[in-house]
């Protein structure tokens, strides 16, 4: 709990441990309380995880729900405006604004502080889904004007699976209510027969039952590591690693999907090229032992921190080979 804080720069009582992203946007979504004629506004290229819970709360409050669409700009990336965003986040009706930090699929990273200050501003509530930036990329939540964040342990933080964190700011802890009630939740959880159905003061109160203690022993362990190396050179490390990359797909004549300008670039690179993509990306990974994902069309390389600039070289150079 500690660690995660400081991956964050949260405090440890702001800070839940749960099974995975789904759980927590689920915990905002399921616990705050809806009235009918709010709006939510996110990204229409949102992962489903950011997506679903949305959809359920509209079906089940009469909620609007507004995705914001992508576009493409002329040299064949896309992305969502921020302006975009603002504009439809600006409406006086507009009670959340939910998006990822780096979208799943093209990569771009959104500006959390200036999106954060806007909500702040306004009264709206901010969540965000980072699973593809914590443990890469700088968060800082209370700087970033977050209000709830989730992040499963496996993609950046080098974690197991079904090891997740939430956030919830301290000052929301009142205003969102656990999405399960279990033995856990409650004050004084140890004393079994003396029944006290009184939340726990922080956000230990949205953990409803017993740890995946190995799974959480594993995320500690890498986020330790990850804060160790440092995060801002984890970052400058992967704009190394997709700048080349980037380069040589392009020489390739493959288009680059991912947005590459001022701070929208990520360490996912989506691109696509002449050729059957997805016996491309299956062959890379049976006769190579190289991950590449298909996604929404695309492929998609994921360096981390710990990739060479040779392995790097050695994917192109498979591509090429392929083309």
């Amino acid at each position: 709990r500690r660690s995660a804080a400081a991956l964050i720069h949260a405090e440890p009582d702001e800070i839940a441990l749960l099974k995975n992203t789904s759980e927590g946007l689920a915990t905002v979504a399921r616990g705050l309380d809806w009235r009918a004629g709010d709006r939510i506004v996110t990204t229409g290229i949102e992962y489903p995880a950011n997506i679903y819970p949305w959809m359920d709360v509209s079906r089940r409050y009469g909620v609007e729900l507004l995705l914001v669409p992508e576009r493409e700009r002329d040299d064949g990336s896309r992305f969502v405006p921020l302006e975009d965003i603002l504009a439809e986040a600006a409406h006086a009706r507009t009670r959340l604004l939910t998006l990822s930090h780096i979208e799943y699929a093209s990569g771009q990273r959104h500006d959390l502080a200036v999106l954060g200050q806007f909500c702040r501003e306004r009264g709206i509530l901010f969540c965000v889904d980072a699973i593809q930036s914590v443990g890469a990329f700088p968060v800082d939540v209370r700087a970033m004007g977050v209000d709830f964040l989730a992040a499963d342990g496996h993609k950046w933080m080098l974690g197991p699976e079904g090891a997740a964190i939430f956030y919830c700011r301290r000052e929301r802890l009142a205003e969102l209510a656990p999405l399960a009630i279990g033995w856990m939740n409650v004050v004084d959880a140890d004393r079994y027969g003396d029944y006290d159905f009184t939340l726990k003061p922080d956000a230990r109160r949205y953990e409803c039952g017993s740890w995946n203690v190995a799974g959480f022993l594993g995320l500690r362990a890498s986020v330790d590591m990850l804060l160790a190396v440092g995060i801002d050179a984890v970052s400058a490390r992967l704009k190394v690693l997709t700048d080349r990359l980037v380069e040589g797909l392009r020489s390739l004549g493959a288009r680059v999907v991912s947005p590459r300008r001022g701070g929208q670039w990520s360490g996912i690179v989506s691109w696509t090229q002449e050729g059957d993509l997805p016996a491309i990306a299956s062959r890379l990974r049976r006769d190579f032992r190289t991950e590449v994902a298909l996604r929404e069309g695309r492929l998609r390389c994921s360096p981390h921190f710990y990739n060479t600039e040779a392995q790097i070289d050695r994917l192109l150079e498979r591509l090429r080979s392929m083309g």
